[in-house]
C-alpha cells in the first residue's frame, strides 16, 4: 500500500515534466542547430531497441558512421536494414551483463583506425526478480553501470575517444527518487527490489558523470540525460501497469532521441551538477533526502572499478 501511495505521488508530481505534454511545452523554446554529423563516429550501446535504436537511425540519418552495440544479433541485423545495409552502419553483437564480453568489444573498438566521436552508454535494464551473472554479479548492476564504467575508462585511457568528443549516458528520471546509497548497489537476493535498484543505478550514472567531468575536465565531454518517460519494449516489459496507465502521454522513442542526438551534435561545456531533459540542464535533485551526506563521486568510481575488476 506504502508503495502504490508512493509511486503515485511520484507520478503526480513529475507528469508535467516527465511526459509528453512537458515536452511539448519545452519544445516551444527550442532553436535550431547545425544536425550533419558527417565524419563523426556514434558508438551507441543497447541499440538493438527503444531509445538506443531510436539514437543510431537518427545519428546516421545525419550522416554519421554508427557502431551499434547489443545482445540480440537479430535484432541489430533489422537495425541495420532498416538503415539501409549502409556501410556507414556497423553492427557489433556484445552481452553486456558480462565483463570479460565488454572488456573483448572495448578492444575491438580500441583496434578500429578511427577513433569514437560520441560515446552513448545506452544499455539498460530494469529485472523484476534477482538474477546473477556467470561472473557473480548481479546481473542489473553489471549491465547498468558496470558495463558502462568499464568500456568507458577503457576506452579513454587508449584514447579511443576523440578527446573533443562526447560521452552521454543514459539515466532515469526514476533517480529523483534516490539517494545514492553504494551498500544498496550490491543487495541481498532474498529483499531484492528491482525497481529500487534501478533507481540507485540511474542515481549513481550522476555521479559517475561529475567524477568523469573531474577526472578528465572536459576531454572528453561528459554529459548525463534522461529522456522522459518513453513508450519503449523495456517499460512494457518490466512496468505494464505503468504503460496500461499513461499510454497515451509517454514519447516515443524518437522524440526520447532527441536530447542525446542535441548534446552530441551542440556540445555544451561540462555542468558541475545537474541532468539534461529536453535539452533543459535540470536540478539533479527533487526531493531533499536525495540530498543527505552521500558517497562522493570519488567513492563511487573506487566501488565501480574493484567490482569491474572482480570477473
Amino acid at each position: 500500500m506504502l508503495r502504490a501511495l508512493a509511486s503515485l505521488f511520484f507520478y503526480a508530481r513529475f507528469y508535467g515534466q516527465f511526459s509528453v505534454a512537458g515536452l511539448r511545452r519545452r519544445r516551444a523554446d527550442w532553436v535550431d542547430y547545425d544536425q550533419d554529423l558527417s565524419g563523426q563516429t556514434w558508438l551507441i550501446t543497447g541499440a538493438s531497441g527503444g531509445i538506443g535504436r531510436a539514437i543510431a537511425l537518427q545519428a546516421h540519418a545525419r550522416g554519421a558512421t554508427v557502431l551499434a552495440a547489443a545482445r540480440n544479433r537479430q535484432k541489430l541485423d533489422a537495425l541495420r536494414a532498416d538503415a539501409g545495409n549502409s556501410e556507414r552502419f556497423e553492427v557489433l553483437p556484445v552481452d553486456f551483463s558480462l565483463l570479460v564480453h565488454t572488456r573483448r568489444f572495448a578492444a575491438k573498438v580500441i583496434g578500429r583506425s578511427s577513433p569514437i566521436t560520441v560515446l552513448v552508454n545506452n544499455v539498460g535494464v530494469l529485472l523484476n526478480q534477482y538474477q546473477r551473472t556467470a561472473e557473480g554479479l548481479e546481473s542489473s548492476l553489471a549491465s547498468n553501470l558496470l558495463s558502462h564504467y568499464l568500456l568507458t575508462e577503457t576506452l579513454v585511457e587508449a584514447g579511443a575517444i576523440d578527446p573533443d568528443g562526447v560521452i552521454i549516458n543514459m539515466s532515469s528520471g526514476g533517480m529523483y527518487g534516490a539517494a545514492l546509497d553504494l551498500k544498496a548497489l550490491t543487495p541481498d537476493p532474498a529483499a531484492y527490489d528491482g525497481m529500487a535498484a534501478y533507481a540507485q543505478h540511474k542515481r549513481a550514472q550522476v555521479e559517475l558523470t561529475r567524477h568523469w567531468n573531474q577526472q578528465w575536465q572536459g576531454h572528453p565531454k561528459v554529459h548525463v540525460m534522461h529522456p522522459g518517460w518513453v513508450d519503449t519494449e523495456g517499460v512494457q516489459s518490466s512496468l505494464p501497469w505503468f504503460r496500461a496507465t499513461l499510454q497515451s502521454r509517454l514519447r516515443t522513442a524518437a522524440d526520447a532521441a532527441d536530447t542525446a542526438l542535441w548534446l552530441g551534435s551542440t556540445r555544451p561545456p561540462p555542468a558541475a551538477a545537474g541532468i539534461w531533459l529536453d535539452r533543459v540542464l535540470d536540478d539533479e535533485h527533487a526531493f531533499a533526502f536525495t540530498r543527505k551526506p552521500a558517497p562522493s563521486a570519488k567513492d563511487l568510481a573506487e566501488f565501480l572499478r574493484a567490482h569491474s575488476q572482480l570477473a
